[in-house]
């Protein structure tokens, strides 16, 4: 500035108080760790990856990508779906092929990885995967369907009893708890878009929905994605009949549910839709969590 020239209001204001550093808020301040976690039913890795699953992935930043119904062998995986770049890679099979299995890539290795329960009706369905972390076990976990007869309705309540029991251990472990996948069920009205047409059907069954009450508000857990968004209306699964998905007529049957103080430091959650990779949508939620 010239000494004959004379400032400007906005100039001497500057000049007369200086700014000082600006602080945000406590509540707005940039998180410190961020884990970013998706579960998807693939219904089938291979055709979820010719329809582009594994490039979508790659751009997700994620640190945790928990699959159900990979549908597929150990000698028929390829590179492309077991080695990704920055991921470990762990998959649980059933003894079938072309049926059901689970997944889990991690952008942390593991203390320990589980695939088994010693129940052997279950473990060669290949439906659990449990990976356990410094301060978190995370499991992949896809629980049957009853649709097909009353012996499947049959095992799938043999089932819900022995997780309850199973995961009361893991709860009161010390460590946080994280279950993602397909559990088969809509748990509230809100959960599915007929509710008053499937009260009868399996998924909606008073049995099913009470033992996902009692799960949440006595078994240690919370429904993480509707403690995000109490009134929000999204699904993550459309029958593949009578234009389901383009009349959005689904059901929120994929969870990611955990125990309390990792469920209250959820961020964000959403489901993806711009893409379809199957007939169930990637559920997404972003939290305020380090993996170690």
């Amino acid at each position: 500035m010239t000494k004959d020239h004379q400032p400007s209001l906005v100039e001497f204001i500057l000049l007369s108080y200086p700014l000082k550093p600006f602080n945000l808020p406590e509540t707005i301040q940039k998180i410190e760790f961020f884990m970013r976690v998706i579960t998807l039913n693939l219904n089938g890795i291979r055709a979820a990856f010719r329809k582009g699953f594994g490039e979508w992935l790659k751009k997700q930043d994620a640190d945790l990508i928990l699959l159900q119904e990979t549908r597929i062998q150990p000698e028929q995986l390829t590179t492309e779906q077991t080695q990704i770049e920055g991921f470990q890679s762990y998959f649980s099979f059933a003894e079938a092929k072309g049926y059901s299995g689970v997944g889990i890539y991690s952008k942390k290795k593991p203390i320990s990885v589980e695939k088994k329960v010693d129940w052997l009706d279950f473990d060669k369905e290949g439906r659990f995967l449990l990976l356990e972390f410094q301060d978190l076990f995370v499991l992949s976990l896809y629980l049957p369907s009853g649709t097909r007869s009353d012996e499947r309705q049959i095992f799938k309540y043999e089932t819900l009893d022995w997780f309850r029991g199973w995961s009361s251990s893991l709860v009161e472990s010390g460590k946080q708890v994280l279950v993602c996948g397909d559990l088969n069920i809509a748990h509230q009205e809100i959960d599915l878009r007929n509710w008053k047409g499937n009260q009868k059907n399996s998924g909606f069954l008073p049995e099913e929905r009470e033992w996902m009450t009692e799960l949440f508000e006595v078994g240690g857990f919370n429904d993480v994605f509707r403690s995000l968004y109490p009134d929000l209306e999204m699904y993550t699964w459309w029958s593949n009949r009578g234009r389901a998905w383009e009349k959005d007529v689904g059901w929120r049957i994929d969870y990611q549910i955990a125990t309390p103080k990792l469920a209250t430091s959820a961020i964000e959650g959403s489901v993806y839709k711009e893409e379809r990779f199957s007939d169930h949508s990637p559920l997404i939620i972003e939290y305020d969590w380090e993996l170690n």
